[in-house]
């Protein structure tokens, strides 16, 4: 372990931007985790994982950790379920393809998603109608200030969407270390039913789809839809679907019959905030080096050496234009820094 000066992140975020660490470290185990909060107390601090969900928009004038841990073990289990920890480290799409290949259900439809498990509980991660909390069952924490690990259970985490305790009163006072999630062995609850998920099974012929089936759409899917951050960068989906009222929704399909709609309540409807965007004039659009990707306008792109403020400057742009032709504030998902 050794504490690092002027390091790039460019290669440690999904967007790719260039910005300068004034300090970096990478852990690969918590006693070295708590080594660095103990000899660093007073530095200003960013935790660091797959860099997936985050906009750089300068160069960071602090420490830099990059938890790096990695490891996966089954905690215990049962005829039914088999409770699975892994380490934060772990690349999130890697532990969806281990937990399939040992016939482990509840997460294939989180298939592809970028990042790393120890973000995962942070967010509240989710797609085609599977959430983390659907699985969680509890996860490990250094507190900064005392340098222990702490439990956190389902409750403890007040899961909402796109959102838990460690993005509210909880925000940077923690470091998620590992994750247990509980998964079934048998009789797969499968969600087939959001999205083009039942039109691909038909394509291919699959009748009674198998999770490793589910894993391989949702994959066909974001493959079709999402660039692939290695080749351009990107954070996946930049704003949160918005939830409106259905009073709002009502005056909404009034001049936009074809809004596609997911009923959340008796009260409230989620509306897709990629059709809002698509509507707006947005998708494919290209502003020199940065832009929004031409087959999902949640994503917004980086073709080569973008700047954070330009991609910053660019989604404000957007949630503008959206809340002045629709009346619908949309929020990002990515955390900016």
């Amino acid at each position: 372990m050794q504490v690092q000066h002027n390091i790039s992140l460019k290669t440690y975020n999904t967007f790719n931007i260039d910005v300068i660490a004034k300090q970096f470290v990478s852990v690969t185990n918590i006693d070295d985790l708590k080594a660095v909060l103990s000899l660093h107390k007073h530095t200003n601090k960013l935790i660091l994982g797959g860099g997936s969900n985050m906009l750089l928009t300068k160069d960071f004038d602090g420490l830099v950790i990059h938890v790096n841990i990695k490891g996966i073990e089954i905690v215990s289990e049962n005829d039914d379920f088999v409770y699975v920890s892994a380490s934060a480290g772990e690349n999130w799409h890697e532990f969806v393809l281990w937990c399939i290949n040992h016939n482990y259900g509840g997460i294939e439809n989180l298939s592809l998603i970028p990042g790393n498990v120890g973000t995962t509980p942070i967010q509240n991660i989710g797609a085609y109608g599977v959430e983390i909390k659907d699985v969680f069952e509890s996860c490990l924490a250094l507190n900064l200030k005392t340098n222990e690990l702490q439990s956190f259970s389902k409750t403890d985490c007040e899961f909402g969407y796109r959102d838990s305790i460690f993005k509210k009163h909880a925000k940077g006072q923690f470091i998620i270390t590992s994750v247990v999630f509980k998964l079934t062995k048998q009789n797969h609850k499968l969600q087939i039913n959001y999205g083009a998920i039942t039109s691909q099974l038909n394509i291919m012929h699959i009748i009674n789809p198998s999770i490793k089936d589910i894993s391989k759409v949702i994959i066909n899917i974001r493959e079709s839809k999402l660039p692939d951050p290695k080749k351009i960068g990107n954070s996946g989906s930049f704003f949160k679907n918005p939830i409106i009222s259905k009073y709002h929704f009502n005056k909404l399909l009034k001049n936009f019959a074809d809004v596609p709609n997911y009923p959340v309540s008796d009260d409230a409807v989620k509306v897709p905030a990629g059709w809002l965007i698509e509507k707006a004039g947005f998708k494919g659009k290209t502003f020199g080096h940065y832009g929004i990707h031409k087959n999902q306008a949640l994503v917004l792109v980086n073709y080569g050496n973008a700047s954070g403020l330009e991609i910053l400057n660019l989604s404000k742009l957007i949630q503008k234009t959206v809340k002045r032709l629709f009346d619908i504030t949309i929020e990002a998902e990515v955390n900016i820094l």
